[in-house]
């Protein structure tokens, strides 16, 4: 199997590492990535990561199968906020006081 390299864009640091797997096909589900990962068949920056839960960021290398993936950030343009919401407005009516004047 040849050796593939690719990058792979996360919105949001940390990512659980059976996550990866499994959104990026490498494993056909969680549970399939995390038997991967258990088994020992996965490595994090040059080292075999046995925990399915390594937490992910930004600059690690994950390798698989001869398949290797360099996470990076992506850079999300903050979104506008929403306009204010218009409420009706409602007229109060005057509260009748109890007894008279």
């Amino acid at each position: 199997m040849s050796n593939a390299s690719r990058d792979v864009l996360i919105t949001r640091e940390p990512v659980e590492l059976y996550k990866i797997l499994k959104f990026e096909g490498l494993a056909d589900n969680g549970g399939a990535a995390k038997a991967l990962v258990e088994q020992g068949l996965v490595s994090v920056n040059g080292e075999v990561e046995t925990r399915k839960r390594r937490q992910i960021v930004a600059g690690d290398v994950i390798a698989l199968a001869g398949q290797t993936l360099r996470i990076t950030r992506a850079a999300i343009a903050a979104e506008p906020a929403p306009a204010p919401s218009r409420q009706a407005v409602t007229k109060k009516r005057p509260r009748l006081g109890k007894g008279g004047d």
